[in-house]
């Protein structure tokens, strides 16, 4: 009788249980890749539980420790134009070998990251919210960023939207430190309004100038590396900025802009091509934004939204998404638990596939999809993808752990192009498969 209860109590959860390729999709599009472990961890839930596992089991801080470097000075107190022209030289090369210390430092977080949600996500405000290193110019700074959009990345969009304004490599790729009531710069209220919240379409040309004043004088101490407001170069002025007038500062321009409905929609759609489809259901977007803006902007709300949608589960006809390079180097790395001491030679793949990281093109980020696949790129993804191949192929070459059935359900979205008849070169195989390229 015991037995008969204890089955009746977790039939409920046997019937609603997990399919392994659910899993498999599910941590596919959430994070990097999907060792048969995770896959297994969330096989016992019900597919609403498995999502709130992933969300709420994420982590906010790096667990790789940080660069030697982090937190002191390339110039030591010192000011640039004290420098003499050898100093100079020296100088530059210790800032590109920063600059390869931090993003191969976080490749490895990628890879031995616990939380793999956590760097997809930061990963995602990272192509949003724009910086170049070689425009910036100083680590230190870009690698400050990079925490805070690891702190923020499944926090709070308000937050993080307040603290990127504030950011100082921000600041300085946009051009904000030169925004002086004398001769206002548009760039960083341009890239606000366009990029970061609204869109094209939902405001003038007026104001953006209102905003560039109102962002006037939000500078970086030269000797502290920190945001510093200068308010003898601050517009103190009367502004008006989407219907509201007054003397307008950057904080004001900002509570604007998220009282604006559109804002959450905006960002809704971002994360719904992101993780969903490239073509954006109007009415599923809609009920979500409406959703996140009554949270306060919380983040796990919009994608615990989005990732339980009828678009995302929907088990048949799915729309398959194009791996972006890192995603493809790292996932793969991750999947098949490949040494994580190869953090450089991943690097140097994906960026020949078209994506360095703390590098996108420009203010507008990597475009994603179909732009990944190029005559040159997919030739950089198959040497990849064959290098990788070999080296489990050796690995598992008298093992039956892994027969081609078993592969093939585990890495593939789809049924292979090619068929698969060599047992020997059976992961190779499988990663050359065009299929193996998508998610």
């Amino acid at each position: 009788m015991k037995k008969l209860l204890l089955l009746a109590a977790l039939l409920p959860t046997l019937m609603f249980a997990l399919p392994f390729d659910e899993a498999r999709f599910l941590l596919n599009r959430t994070g990097f890749g999907a060792t048969v472990e995770e896959i297994k961890t969330l096989q016992p839930l019900t597919y609403e539980e498995a999502v709130k596992y992933l969300l709420h089991q994420s982590t906010d801080r790096a667990q790789t420790p940080y660069p030697a470097w982090y937190g002191t000075s390339l110039l030591n107190g010192r000011k640039y134009k004290e420098l003499s022209t050898q100093e100079k030289q020296l100088l530059r090369k210790l800032r590109r070998r920063r600059w390869q210390e931090l993003q191969l430092w976080w490749v490895h977080e990628m890879v031995v990251t616990t939380s793999p949600m956590t760097e997809k996500m930061t990963l995602f405000w990272h192509n949003h919210f724009t910086s170049q290193l070689p425009k910036v110019k100083w680590p230190g700074l870009m690698l400050e960023q990079n925490i805070l959009l690891r702190h923020e990345a499944l926090g709070n969009f308000a937050t993080l939207l307040r603290k990127i304004a504030r950011d100082p490599a921000m600041l300085i790729y946009l051009d904000n430190i030169s925004n002086k009531k004398a001769h206002p710069n548009e760039n960083f209220a341009r890239e606000l309004l366009e990029l970061f919240t609204l869109g094209e379409g939902h405001y003038s040309e007026s104001d953006i100038k209102a905003a560039a004043r109102a962002f006037t004088g939000w500078t970086v101490d030269r000797k502290s590396g920190k945001f510093r407001f200068n308010p003898r170069v601050h517009d103190f002025g009367q502004k008006t900025f989407l219907g509201v007038t007054g003397n307008l500062n950057g904080d004001d321009i900002i509570e604007i802009i998220l009282r604006q409905e559109q804002t959450a929609v905006f960002i809704t759609e971002k994360c719904y091509r992101e993780f969903v489809s490239p073509d954006v259901n109007e009415s599923e977007v809609t009920r979500i934004a409406n959703r996140f803006r009554e949270s306060g902007y919380e983040i796990k709300t919009l994608l615990y939204e989005i990732l339980t949608s009828d678009g995302f589960k929907k088990s048949s006809g799915r729309d398959f998404l194009i791996k972006s390079p890192v995603e493809l180097v790292v996932g793969t790395v991750r999947t098949f638990g490949i040494e994580a001491n190869v953090s450089r030679y991943l690097f140097r793949s994906a960026r020949a596939m078209g994506q360095e990281l703390f590098n996108p093109p420009n203010v507008k980020g990597w475009p994603g999809g179909k732009a990944w696949i190029t005559t040159g790129s997919l030739a950089e993804r198959r040497s990849f993808l064959r290098r990788a191949g070999r080296v489990l192929d050796r690995r598992y070459r008298n093992s039956e752990i892994y027969p081609v059935d078993m592969l093939t359900k585990w890495l593939l979205v789809t049924d292979p192009v090619t068929q698969i008849t060599d047992e020997k070169r059976r992961f190779t195989s499988i990663l050359l498969d065009p299929v193996y390229n998508l998610k």
